[in-house]
């Protein structure tokens, strides 16, 4: 332990007594290490940030629709299977068949180009109105602000009701304190508004508070065409049965859509967050690129601390020919230069995750979900310094190790 403080004392003698030359070789190790824990941190927020966006969709949620979630990545990537529209027929034939303990609701995309207006206030034409049943908040993950979700009634009545997300009513209210009770034009129609959902951000471009809700019968009547299709989620209360319930409604659909044992699915069945892991899969791409760019910038400072190391080895012959002379052997020669170059490693490289840490947390906020501290790139950081530390100095450690003590006493 004597030998190992000593020894770092000595390291940090030799960088004070060198500092532009120390400061220089500690910024091009920062600038490697930043690259290398700055990206890959980013790349843990953008995970966290997409695994937020779908775990508000509800963790214990499974979807029924008629396409799969395939996304195209690049040429190679195959586009998403379209299969027929799954009518309102066969999907409130489900809802009512489907006697578990869950929570089922059916919904329909209206439109994604709707307008809403309220007095002189118009939004813009970029809002999702989709018809709903009374139970799509809690299947959906949405909570309301203020307000209340539709009835049974209303649903099956097709009232002129709506629900607005949070981005349209600020839209739209202006100096009015709330929209609550008040009417709202939805394309040519008026609609009352019963309730105001709560932020649920837009991060990853899901668009999750440009949304409105109006009753699935009313949208049905308005919004109707040939190949509309509508889609079920169902809220399991039970987070363990979730997958022997997506089973048993997978074997319920295909009796609805009169499927033989021979024939496969026509519709897709898929759990909350299964588009999350496949948005994180196609993300394994970037992050192996990422990877390759740090660990060559990062080989750039292994190969800059190398070159000053060998020059610091030079400069330093005389003494290193006295600390033999006195005593010192070969071995106690190479780790000093060993761990000094650990040493200038490990001070650079703590500043690099620092700056890496933030540069992730940046993009964290970015996409609203919050401060984190990436443990993993944190201690990967100081071993890869460690590790650059001794690859670099090895060479400068053992030139200095193999110096003739008489000549090197002799030298100008």
């Amino acid at each position: 332990m004597n030998f190992l403080s000593e020894n770092i004392s000595i390291a940090l003698q030799a960088i004070k007594a060198n500092k532009l030359r120390a400061i220089i070789t500690m910024l091009i190790i920062s600038i490697g290490i930043m690259a290398l824990v700055g990206i890959l941190s980013a790349i843990d927020a953008i995970k966290n940030g997409i695994n937020n966006n779908f775990t508000e969709m509800g963790a214990n949620t499974f979807t029924i629709r008629n396409s799969d979630i395939n996304i195209r990545v690049g040429k190679k990537g195959r586009k998403a299977k379209v299969y027929a529209p799954i009518k309102f027929a066969e999907a409130l034939r489900f809802k009512q068949n489907f006697d578990y303990p869950v929570l089922t609701s059916i919904s329909t995309a209206a439109t994604f180009s709707g307008r809403l207006k309220y007095k002189n206030t118009k939004t813009n034409p970029n809002i999702q109105v989709f018809g709903t049943d009374e139970n799509y908040l809690a299947t959906a993950g949405y909570e309301l602000e203020e307000g209340r979700t539709f009835t049974a009634d209303e649903t099956e009545s097709g009232s002129a009701i709506t629900i607005l997300g949070k981005e349209v009513a600020t839209s739209l209210m202006k100096d009015k304190k709330s929209l609550l009770n008040e009417f709202v034009k939805i394309g040519a129609n008026k609609y009352k508004v019963i309730g105001i959902l709560k932020t649920k951000g837009n991060g990853a471009g899901f668009g999750g508070d440009k949304i409105c809700l109006i009753p699935i019968i009313n949208a049905r009547q308005y919004y109707g065409k040939p190949d509309m299709s509508f889609t079920i989620n169902v809220l399991c209360k039970n987070n363990f049965l979730l997958n022997l319930f997506l089973f048993e409604a997978q074997g319920e659909f295909r009796k609805i859509r009169k499927l033989t044992n021979k024939e496969e699915d026509d519709f897709d069945v898929v759990k909350s967050d299964n588009l999350a892991n496949l948005l994180i899969g196609n993300l394994k791409k970037v992050t192996l690129t990422a990877t390759i760019i740090g660990l060559i910038t990062l080989l750039g400072a292994a190969i800059g601390l190398m070159n000053i190391m060998l020059v610091s080895v030079t400069e330093r012959t005389r003494e290193i020919g006295i600390r033999k002379a006195l005593g010192a052997t070969p071995k106690i020669i190479k780790n000093q230069f060993l761990i000094e170059s650990i040493v200038i490693c490990l001070i650079g490289g703590a500043f690099g995750i620092l700056l890496g840490i933030g540069i992730g947390n940046l993009i964290s906020f970015g996409l609203n979900t919050g401060f984190f501290i990436p443990w993993f790139w944190i201690i990967s950081g100081f071993v890869i310094c460690v590790f650059v530390g001794l690859v670099s100095g090895f060479i400068p450690a053992h030139r200095a190790s193999k110096l003739d003590p008489i000549e090197s006493l002799r030298f100008e």
